[in-house]
């Protein structure tokens, strides 16, 4: 009996498997491991950083109301009266919706305070967004009076310090300003506080606070460090 495992055609035929053999491995190197690699990657880099998955949903809802932003961006940086703190002719304007009832806008407070201390380009526009209770309309409507009368700045900090709206701390922060305890019937303040309520539920709000920086919608308490970072990326145009 012949061998023919020992003859050219076998090393042909073995040399020919291995090619292809070969292409197969590399193949498979090629569109196969990358995508696994790739997906692995994505992973790990995700679990090590979760703050990519946060990144990535608010540039994302970012592009979603930039059409909206810009639509609206003078009824939304527009202050009501005085309503407003820090430089007179900004390159950045960040705008806050607050209720005086939610200890969030409170804690934000401070940190909006230091932003306007430490950065002399920056103004912040306060928008009344009471949703928290009767005791926050009226503080809301108090504090459009007095924004009115040009003393929004003593209503506004006399209340923060006072704390929680209600009638003592009212008249506190009304006196504060030498404005009437019991809000008047006013048509501009029902109207600013109805303006305030459609462009936030426009922008998607879900409580308070939300910032409006830019073309950035912050709908929540950031901290100080992650409001300064927003208020440079506006700077830039970013």
């Amino acid at each position: 009996m012949n061998d023919t495992r020992s003859g050219p055609g076998h090393l042909t035929s073995a040399i020919l498997g291995g090619l292809v053999g070969a292409l197969l491995t590399a193949a498979l190197l090629v569109l196969v491991v990358p995508q696994y690699l790739s997906g692995r990657i994505v992973r790990n880099g995700i679990l090590a950083d979760p703050q990519i998955l946060v990144d990535a949903g608010e540039a994302l809802r970012d592009r979603q109301y930039a059409p909206l932003l810009a639509q609206h961006r003078a009824a939304i940086e527009t202050p009501f009266g005085t309503s407003w703190k820090g430089s007179s002719k900004p390159d950045v304007t960040l705008v806050e919706f607050y209720d005086y009832a939610c200890p969030y806008c409170k804690g934000s407070n401070d940190d909006l305070e230091k932003l306007i201390r430490e950065d002399p380009g920056v103004r912040v526009v306060y928008r009344e967004f009471p949703i928290l209770g009767p005791q926050s309309v009226t503080a809301a409507r108090l504090s459009l009076a007095a924004s009115k009368a040009g003393r929004f700045t003593q209503f506004h900090d006399t209340l923060w310090e006072a704390g929680k709206p209600g009638p003592e701390t009212l008249a506190v922060a009304s006196k504060a300003a030498g404005i009437d305890p019991k809000p008047q019937e006013s048509a501009d303040v029902e109207a600013e506080l109805k303006k305030n309520f459609e462009l936030a539920s426009a922008l998607g709000a879900t409580g308070t606070p939300l910032f409006i920086i830019g073309d950035r919608v912050i709908n929540s308490a950031v901290g100080y460090d992650e409001l300064k970072r927003a208020v440079a990326m506006a700077r830039k145009g970013e």
